[in-house]
């Protein structure tokens, strides 16, 4: 947990990026940096402190901090092109600097008072998971939060901690306000009032430290709990889908540095058996120009749909079903590519991709981790084409539609 104190002398600091061209580059800089340190976060099943410092000097954490709010006020876009350039140095790091730096994005939701008290320091970090599985007995005054929930991305040194759950009233589920069966609502607590459960135990991402989190009978008062279908501030960053905007930059940084790697390899690789040069070999030119063929596709696509999402946002305008599933699809998309990406990748080094210290094992590994999230995987499809044709969502919240 941050103290107040600590936070009192983070915030002045000047020296953090106001700009979203200053914090791209800074970013850019710490991409060797992190690779340097990917054994390390890999190891820990963490960040690191002194990698976490390192993405809140770069200002990273701060990036959706509106510039009225003395925040570089980086966009969709621009927050996706961070989380990408992150993401060639470690893909952990860059997870955990996607998840974290929605503190800003929740505040949208939360009363003014609490929003406050949330983004006095800004640089603060936010984890948890949204999706309700626990459960809120409404008391007066707030709630009595009880659940146990995973997943939790960059817990370890979390400021805040949401916690999504089904509402109660006198020990029967409480209908929504739009007459919803159940009335999901997410809870906002300080992390040390929650318990970190060391279950982190993976082949991929294992430097996200990920891990369970549980709390019971925890008093959590009514201003520190909010609805993602309910902006306390209107405008193109305080709607539901936000929160999913930039997760593509994770698989396509990726997918970007195993491609780069794999190039520079060749330059000096002779094919053993025939004794051609990898220049000059037809199946590794093949590859590599299949590869850039569907990364490139891929990236179009995810910033294109951003783009459009943005135009029609800062326009007054709401997001319409096609458009809605454009990004959608963009996101899942990129998860899927950049996997295939780096697989075909692995097979062309072969035995070589085993061995340490070639990287290509690890980042195939967190791609098949981050490829098992909830929002990259197939019952997305079913959901985005259920969306299309009117029928009904397996999974809406993939689809940024929040009850």
């Amino acid at each position: 947990m941050v103290t107040s104190q600590e936070a009192a002398v983070r915030r002045p600091d000047p020296a953090r990026p106001t700009t979203p061209e200053e914090l791209l580059r800074r970013a850019e800089d710490l991409v060797p940096v992190l690779r340097g340190l990917s054994d390390d976060i890999e190891r820990a099943r963490r960040l690191p402190d002194a990698v976490v410092e390192k993405l809140r000097d770069a200002g990273v954490f701060r990036m959706g901090v509106p510039t009225e709010q003395g925040g570089p006020g980086l966009d969709s876009v621009q927050q996706t092109e961070v989380v990408e350039t992150l993401a060639r140095g470690d893909a952990s790091a860059a997870w955990c600097a996607m998840i974290g730096m929605d503190t800003p994005l929740y505040a949208q939701f939360l009363p003014e008072s609490v929003a406050r008290e949330e983004l006095s320091d800004p640089d603060a970090i936010t984890a948890g998971l949204i999706l309700p599985l626990g459960r809120a007995e409404r008391v007066p005054g707030g709630y009595r939060v009880t659940g146990r929930w995973g997943f939790g991305s960059g817990i370890t040194h979390a400021d805040w901690v949401v916690a999504g759950c089904f509402v109660h009233q006198d020990g029967r589920p409480e209908p929504g306000p739009d007459g919803s069966p159940r009335h999901w609502r997410i809870m906002l607590a300080r992390r040390d009032a929650f318990e970190v459960l060391d279950t982190w135990h993976t082949t991929g991402l294992a430097g996200s430290g990920s891990n369970d989190y549980q709390a019971r009978d925890l008093f959590v008062p009514e201003e520190h709990s909010f609805s993602l279908g309910a902006p306390r501030v209107e405008g193109p960053h305080s709607t539901a889908e936000a929160i999913l905007r930039n997760m593509p930059g994770v698989p396509l940084g990726v997918a970007r540095a195993a491609l780069d790697h794999v190039r520079e390899l060749a330059a000096g690789r002779t094919d053993r058996a025939a004794a051609t040069p990898w220049a000059d070999t037809y199946r590794v030119q093949m590859a590599i120009a299949e590869s850039e063929m569907e990364l490139g596709a891929a990236r179009h696509a995810v910033y294109g749909s951003l783009r459009r999402q943005a135009e029609i946002l800062e326009k007054g305008g709401e997001i319409g079903r096609d458009d809605r599933v454009d990004t959608v699809l963009a996101r899942v998309n990129a998860f899927r590519v950049a996997r295939a990406i780096v697989s075909r990748l692995y097979d062309l080094v072969a035995t070589t991709a085993v061995y340490r210290p070639s990287p290509l094992d690890r980042w195939l590994r967190d791609l098949t981790t981050m490829r098992q999230h909830v929002i990259a995987q197939d019952q997305v499809l079913q959901s985005a084409g259920a969306h299309l044709l009117g029928g009904t969502p397996s999974n809406p919240f993939s689809l940024g539609i929040v009850a």
